[in-house]
């Protein structure tokens, strides 16, 4: 597995990689590979999001469950898809509460990395998936490695916003310490929560907790 991995994250995670869960997950995605399977996303950017937002650049976290299982989907980033690739119903929705909360009209593009060079950390807690099979890879160990990712970001960073969506995300909540982040909790934005995402206004109170604490704002348009 090619892990392109910032620095400061091999730091954070050093320990992790060395763990026998780690090394039974990396054995299990080239065995799965080698049986011919197809593996979204491509092994060189299942750690896209950790090299495109440095920790000491994350602002804020926004938590997905796994990738996108169709082809040319995933490409490493949370509710993000490469350019030229229509943008997912959960992302649209997304899109939408952007508009209604900040009067940006958000083009169709559906790639975040912009939203990630700026530290928005867009992080999957599962890092892969089989092609056409839906949470397939939710137990080869990838939660484990994940939690570590969000207690180490807790631990390691001060005044990130947590942005958790959906019964899934919400459950992470106990590994944030909420005494030095912000906690902000929704629905999820797939058109199976029958709308309840809407409303949320998490992109405006982002910014204003950023700019409480004298951080930079994020440009949500792409």
């Amino acid at each position: 597995m090619d892990v392109k991995i910032q620095e400061e994250w091999k730091q954070l995670l050093a320990e992790e990689f060395d763990k026998e869960y780690f090394q039974n997950l990396v054995r299990f995605l080239h065995a799965e590979k080698g049986a011919g399977k197809t593996i979204y996303p491509p092994g060189g950017q299942i750690f896209n999001a950790f090299a495109l937002t440095p920790l000491s650049n994350v602002k804020v976290v926004i938590l997905g469950q796994d990738p996108y299982h169709g082809p040319n989907q995933a490409h490493g980033l949370s509710f993000s898809v490469p350019d030229g690739v229509p943008a997912p119903p959960s992302l649209k929705n997304i899109y939408k509460e952007i508009e209604s909360d900040l009067g940006i009209k958000v083009e169709k593009n559906g790639n975040l990395e912009n939203w990630a060079r700026q530290g928005v950390f867009l992080l999957n807690a599962v890092l892969t998936v089989e092609a056409s099979k839906p949470t397939s890879h939710s137990r080869i160990g990838w939660t484990e490695f994940t939690d570590a990712v969000i207690k180490g970001i807790s631990e390691s960073c001060q005044g990130v916003v947590f942005m958790l969506w959906g019964n899934f995300a919400r459950s992470k909540k106990e590994l944030i310490d909420s005494t030095k982040h912000y906690i902000l909790e929704a629905a999820h934005p797939s058109p199976l929560a029958r709308g309840a995402f809407f409303g949320c206004r998490h992109f405006s109170k982002c910014n204003g907790i950023l700019e409480s604490m004298g951080k930079k704002p994020i440009d949500w348009s792409l």
